[in-house]
């Protein structure tokens, strides 16, 4: 961590990302006009991932180079350990380099690339001691590629990368999950082929980028040949001070960071949902079905009744859904437990504790383009425990605890049983942790 004031001499990393298609081309181009003096910019061609080959192609001060590396494994996450973090400690090192830039292959997720820099130890590079690439670099900011043609569509559907024929065949990612994760990690957004787009178009995905990432800045372009370095550099200086610059944010983190609109525009609204009772789980379970038509995104925090210790988090993205566990609430620690728990939700937490409950809660948001807003709040105030089964919930929970609970063992749905390893590379953006058992939809 640097301290406030304290001069900063890890080199900065320009992240830039985006889908697979035209917008990944446009990484291509935008790094490109990126590159300045001491500019170096980087990317791994993953497009024969299934054959064990990575392509790392780099270009500086006007030269490039290839380097062909072969992975046993076709593996996303051993690229990422093997290869792309020991090569940025080795730019780190180097005098001549003042600026890097990643040009991210679709398959390579922004938040997992972070994430792996600051906590990934990287060994064995000559003359550095070993420890996390953050050591020596730093995130500078993080520029997400759009497509304004097809991103809403995308970001709304249901297909995974695998059926459209990329990287790998197991690869159980949708679109929807990394266009919705590119844009909501992104300090900036760069939308091109706008003049594809009639204006009615345009104006609704605008409304949903202001309400997705409220704080970021979004760059207008024909095509991305039109982005060019002038109107790049201006968009990094409209990047305000508290950006995320590559930092992950937990599961009781606010909800709506930015102050988003909260007004509908185009048919486009954020839905807020909160209250102070749980969920019976197999009524969540039907009512989930709400979150899949005409909506971007929903995201946030979940209490079932049959789970009281557990932090439930979800998140959707289209036609994908993902459940997991997000620690504890704080009522459930121990005493040594809470005293290591963030003072902040700490501080939160007793302004509105519970005697019975505690800190237990649900409060989710939910992003929708082409749905009624009143339709989703009363399937969600159905799948809500009632008054008896409340009761229950607070005298009797062992009696609770025999109630199904399709979420028990974080299952597919379609049901059937799965346990997913997540790894470094592959990562979806929400905060959960734990058992890293997830459940998708």
């Amino acid at each position: 961590m640097v301290v406030p004031g304290m001069h900063d001499d890890r080199k900065p990393v320009l992240v830039v990302a985006g889908l697979p298609g035209r917008a990944a081309a446009g990484v291509d181009q935008i790094a490109g006009e990126l590159a300045e003096p001491g500019t170096v910019v980087v990317r791994h061609d993953l497009s024969e991932l299934r054959q064990g080959v990575v392509r790392r192609i780099v270009h500086s001060e006007g030269r490039g180079s290839e380097t062909i590396l072969e992975l046993a494994h076709g593996c996303v996450s051993c690229t990422l350990r093997a290869d792309l973090l020991p090569y940025l400690c080795v730019l780190g090192q180097r005098d001549s380099v003042r600026r890097i830039v990643l040009a991210l292959d679709p398959a390579f997720e922004a938040e997992a690339v972070c994430q792996a820099i600051e906590n990934v130890t990287v060994t064995g590079v000559h003359g550095r001691v070993d420890g996390p690439a953050g050591r020596s670099v730093r995130i500078e900011a993080v520029l997400t590629c759009v497509d304004a043609r097809d991103w809403l569509t995308d970001a709304t559907g249901d297909d995974t990368l695998a059926d459209r024929g990329h990287v790998t065949t197991d690869d159980e990612r949708t679109v929807a999950q990394l266009a919705v994760g590119q844009v909501e990690f992104a300090d900036a957004v760069i939308a091109v082929e706008v003049g594809a787009v009639d204006a009615l178009e345009q104006a609704r995905l605008a409304a949903v980028l202001d309400r997705l990432v409220p704080l970021a800045p979004v760059l207008w372009v024909a095509d991305p040949d039109g982005a060019s370095g002038t109107d790049l550099r201006a968009l990094l200086e409209q990047i305000p001070a508290d950006a995320r610059r590559g930092r992950s944010f937990g599961a009781h983190a606010p909800l709506l960071r930015g102050e988003p609109p909260l007004d509908t525009e185009n048919g486009v609204t954020l839905i807020e949902f909160a209250t102070d009772r749980p969920f019976h789980p197999e009524r969540l379970h039907s009512a989930l079905d709400v979150l899949f038509e005409g909506v971007v995104t929903a995201r946030g925090r979940v209490w079932l009744a049959t789970q009281p210790d557990e932090v439930v988090w979800l998140e959707s993205a289209g036609g994908g859904l993902r459940v997991g566990s997000a620690g504890k609430w704080l009522a459930a620690m121990t005493e040594s437990e809470r005293t290591q728990a963030d003072p902040d939700r700490v501080a939160m937490a007793a302004l509105r504790w519970d005697p019975d409950f505690g800190d237990r809660d649900i409060s989710l948001v939910i992003l929708a383009h082409d749905a009624e807003p009143n339709t989703i709040r009363e399937a969600l105030h159905w799948a809500l425990v009632d008054e008896d089964e409340l009761r229950l919930v607070r005298r009797a929970p062992e009696r609770v605890a025999q109630w199904e609970d399709p979420f028990g063992d974080w299952h597919e749905d379609p049901c059937e049983a799965s346990e997913e390893t997540r790894s470094v590379g592959t990562e979806s953006s929400g905060p959960a942790t734990g058992d890293n058992r997830s459940n998708e939809r």
